[in-house]
């Protein structure tokens, strides 16, 4: 996923490719669904070793430790930010990613007005994996927020999601998708 609006849900299709820049480009190739569903992990290699993670991604933390061996200490550096000036990685304001329409993370039950993304055994009007795959989750979140965008209901909700794994790259997105001018409500 690259070729998006700067800020909305990053495209996994090329037909969210053309609904988002239709008339702005000539010519997109359709190379099928993306496999992986997430962008890229972006890491920073510092003098002393260490290894910053700046943007999680499809390559997890656990991945990178073992490709380094435990070379390198691996520290979590994702922030969400408002100021460009800090922006070390692409995807790292703190709102990216975003549906046009308010988000609730961490949501065991949906409000009637909310589409329902869910996960595992928490069911939803589409669910990231039945399963609780992280990997199929992560393959399907930015199709799946396109999805409940495009619904007639007018908030989203999102099933909790664990933070192990490909978990961290799925609720990072997921908090930056949250992330709006827009009062959250807490879940009661």
């Amino acid at each position: 996923p690259s070729a998006n609006l700067s800020g909305h849900i990053s495209p996994t299709r090329a037909e969210h490719v053309l609904a988002d820049l239709e008339g702005r480009v000539d010519l997109i190739l359709d190379a099928g669904e993306c496999p992986l569903g997430l962008e890229s992990t972006v890491v920073r290699v510092m003098d002393d070793g260490r290894v910053r993670i700046l943007r999680p991604g499809a390559v997890t933390r656990e991945d990178l430790a073992r490709v380094l061996e435990c070379k390198a200490r691996i520290e979590d550096e994702a922030m969400l930010t408002t100021q460009t000036s800090q922006i070390e990685s692409p995807g790292m304001l703190a709102r990216h990613y975003a549906p046009e329409k308010p988000l609730r993370l961490d949501v065991r039950r949906p409000a009637a007005d909310e589409f329902m993304i869910g996960f595992g055994e928490i069911a939803g009007d589409a669910n990231l994996s039945t399963a609780g795959d992280l990997g199929e989750a992560a393959a399907r979140l930015f199709s799946l927020l396109r999805m409940a965008e495009a619904s007639d209901k007018p908030r989203i909700a999102v099933a909790p999601i664990p933070s192990e794994g490909l978990g961290r790259a799925i609720r990072d997105r997921l908090a930056r998708a949250a992330q709006a001018p827009l009062a959250q409500e807490k879940e009661e």
